[in-house]
């Protein structure tokens, strides 16, 4: 499915019990704290992003989307990937000049990967965290907190989240896969409780003709 929600899953571990408890930084979780209950608190929103992949021979890959969120629901569209989650089922929808194909899972087989309805609360277990100091990002003055992963079979050793420090919004975020690959997402247009139908975060096979369906539930 994964190609957007996969790379969201994450971490690093620490050597010792006072190692990682000094890195529960206090001043980066008041940060997180104000970030995470802005968007709990929010009926939805819409947003569209841009998203890069660099590896360390200097390839790259860079992709702009659109994102909508409502409650446990969401959508996420690329340019030739588009997937749906309505809290209960998440169909995968992959169409090229070649072929059309949608791959359906329950919820419930997607536990343990980061998506857009629970990024906000990320750090809230398994996590370290520390502030680095504030820089400029999309032309906004941004914190900048550093997360790192308490498991060593993490997929994933280091977060960066760069949060508005005026609005509490999270502008983007980077990580890193200790392998010399890094990706980065970058929020724009961000529009706080759309009303959007729940018809939104369902797939529909009937707009899609000559789609093949692969059902894993």
């Amino acid at each position: 499915m994964k190609r957007f929600a996969l790379v969201f899953t994450l971490f690093l571990s620490l050597n010792s019990v006072f190692e990682a408890s000094a890195q529960k930084d206090p001043k980066a979780k008041a940060v997180l704290d104000g970030m995470s209950q802005k968007y709990q608190s929010m009926k939805g929103f819409t947003a569209s992003f841009d998203y890069t992949y660099s590896d360390q021979a200097g390839t790259s890959d860079r992709q702009s989307g659109d994102i909508s969120v409502k409650g446990n629901q969401y959508r996420l569209k690329l340019p030739d990937q588009e997937i749906f989650n309505d809290g209960k089922t998440v169909w995968t929808f992959i169409e090229t000049p070649t072929y059309k194909e949608v791959t359906i899972n329950d919820v419930s087989q997607m536990e343990g990967e980061l998506t857009p309805t629970n990024i906000y609360k990320m750090y809230e277990k398994g996590f370290n965290y520390k502030l680095l100091a504030d820089k400029s990002y999309q032309g906004k003055q941004a914190n900048v907190v550093e997360l790192d992963a308490e498991s060593s079979s993490a997929p994933f050793q280091r977060v960066k989240l760069m949060i508005d420090k005026n609005t509490k919004d999270l502008l983007g975020w980077e990580m890193f896969d200790g392998q010399g690959g890094s990706f980065t997402y970058a929020f724009k247009n961000l529009k706080p409780d759309p009303s959007l139908p729940d018809s939104n975060f369902v797939f529909d096979p009937k707009k899609h003709a000559g789609v093949e369906i692969i059902d894993l539930r």
